[in-house]
């Protein structure tokens, strides 16, 4: 028979409470790693085959209106109509659609058709009393052709031709973008847009060139691009210096591989946006403060970032002044939906306010907007604020919606900072959406062979993205940018940049040189 006296039966409950508070620990552990797995999931099905906008639904945007009205005092926007099921209505009669007229600057090539008896009994028999006609559009395949330089020789007449003085005239080479090279600048900037504005990978591109019969290998096309890189570089380069003397910048980045002999090796592009003038690329092998150095250099003002701890010794300094982006703050709270939906549909509710009233201010003036913004965006921020501070404490560790309180809480000082300059946006947006361009273009080229090519993507990116900004057509600007740059003066290469081309071909001298140029005279003329 086994005595259990009182000392033993207390060490076996020690014993038992211990194993039972580790099991419950585990337990605890297994439902919230069960949880991340199932945010994880709904994540991944709502992006296949749910909303990509990170805003709230018809009904919760309500919420949104009622703080928005609760932070002004009852002074705010109506609130929006309610949803209403769908109802059946009778069919009507709808207007039949207008075709929309093809453009005035396509060319255009008439064809007669004739009525069969015309054709067999001839035309002089019949008399024209009117005609139909219609428009339908058709494509010539794209066409090249090869240009031949003949330099003609002239002699003088009544020189002896013996002569050793005798001079024989020749005209200088003409100039070529690629010094000895054997294409012209349309030809070059064919392949740069569909390198990098159509984001054909190079492979493509030679089955593309092949089949027009151009016969262009791979290492032919990066050959002309690295050279061609060089020659234009110094104008990004005086894009950059300009976009340095703006009062604010916008950046992000994203990683993209580089070819190696093993394997593939991890690198980053940047985007550096100066609204309403540039928007530029860098690039860097690591993700760090040095490649932040030599992306901004000695940049001075403000910069809409996210809140990346590469950018933190920037602001130490004072030189750099932090702005912190609201949709990046919203991000976090969306992702919170699945875990913990009535937390964070408040935390997207002020947000949504707050960015409610932007959209009303966006065309204002500085002043009307800093008026505004402290009139009617500082009352929500301070309650937004005010929430997080008191919800903080309450949630779980490691969760997604303390992620999103804790970067807010973070984030306080610089997210505030748009609102009393009516100059800083109150996101990073533009940097998001002109990231996407590389972004896209990597899902079709996967990685960049080398720096150099690296270098080349950057800089011919870097022009195409401006000129789309400023609404040039961009084979048209490449091809003329190559017709002019080898002459242009290097002080005056800005005036070459996207924000300035308007007004540059206005000028009589560059009018001239590109009048003056025989591989565009070729490129523009109609083919034979």
């Amino acid at each position: 028979m086994v005595v259990v006296t009182e000392a033993t039966f207390e060490e076996r409950l020690q014993a038992f409470e211990a194993r039972l508070a580790k099991v419950e620990h585990e337990r605890d552990e297994y439902k919230k790693l069960a949880g991340l797995l199932q945010e994880q999931v709904e994540r991944l099905k709502r992006g296949l085959l749910g909303q990509k906008a990170e805003r709230l639904p018809q009904n919760d945007a309500q919420l949104s209106l009622a703080i928005l009205n609760l932070a002004l005092g009852g002074e705010a926007l109506a609130p929006l109509p309610p949803s209403e099921p769908l109802q059946t209505v009778p069919a009507h009669q709808r207007k039949k659609p207008v075709r929309k007229p093809f453009s005035e600057d396509l060319p255009r090539v008439d064809v007669e058709i004739l009525p069969p008896e015309v054709l067999v009994e001839g035309i002089e028999n019949f008399e024209l009393v009117g005609e139909n006609s219609r428009e339908v559009l058709e494509r010539r395949p794209a066409s090249a052709v090869v240009v031949t330089l003949r330099y003609k020789k002239f002699l003088r007449k009544g020189r002896d031709r013996a002569a050793e003085a005798t001079e024989v005239l020749v005209a200088p080479a003409v100039e070529l973008p690629i010094e000895r090279g054997t294409a012209g600048p349309s030809m070059l900037a064919d392949t740069i847009v569909r390198r990098w504005q159509d984001h054909q990978p190079l492979n493509r591109l030679e089955d593309i060139y092949s089949r027009e019969n151009l016969g262009l290998a791979k290492s032919t096309l990066c050959t002309w691009h690295e050279q061609l890189a060089e020659l234009v570089r110094p104008l990004v380069d005086a894009m950059f210096q300009d976009a340095y003397r703006e009062p604010y910048l916008c950046v992000d980045a994203t990683g993209v591989l580089v070819q190696a002999k093993e394997k593939c090796r991890n690198a980053h592009f940047w985007v550096l946006v100066a609204p309403e003038k540039h928007v530029l690329y860098g690039y860097s092998r690591s993700h760090d403060g040095k490649a932040v150095d030599k992306l901004l250099q000695d940049y001075k003002g403000y910069l809409v970032a996210d809140a990346h701890s590469v950018y933190e010794h920037l602001y130490r300094t004072g030189d750099v002044i932090e702005v912190g982006c609201w949709a990046h703050c919203r991000r976090y709270f969306f992702k919170a939906l699945e875990s913990d939906p009535e937390r964070a549909k408040v935390a997207l509710a002020h947000i949504g306010a707050l960015f409610r009233v932007e959209r009303t201010i966006a065309d204002a003036s500085r002043k009307d907007k800093e008026r505004a913004r402290r009139d009617k965006i500082l009352p929500i921020v301070d309650r937004f604020f005010d929430w997080c501070d008191t919800e903080f404490p309450k949630v779980l560790d490691e969760t997604p919606i303390q992620d999103g309180l804790r970067y807010a809480r973070n984030q306080r000082v610089p997210l505030r900072r748009f609102i009393d300059d009516g100059r800083l946006p109150a996101h990073n947006n533009i940097s998001e959406l002109n990231l996407r361009r590389q972004v896209l273009g990597r899902r079709n080229w996967l990685f960049v062979g080398s720096d150099d090519g690296a270098f080349a993507n950057t800089t011919f990116v870097s022009l195409l993205a401006s000129a789309r900004l400023h609404d040039i057509e961009p084979h048209g600007y490449i091809r003329d940018l190559l017709c002019l740059i080898r002459t242009w003066p290097p002080d005056r290469l800005l005036e070459l940049a996207p924000v300035n081309w308007q007004q540059t071909l206005q000028q009589p001298e560059t009018q001239q040189k590109l009048l003056a140029n025989v591989f565009r005279r070729v490129a523009l003329s109609p083919p034979a």
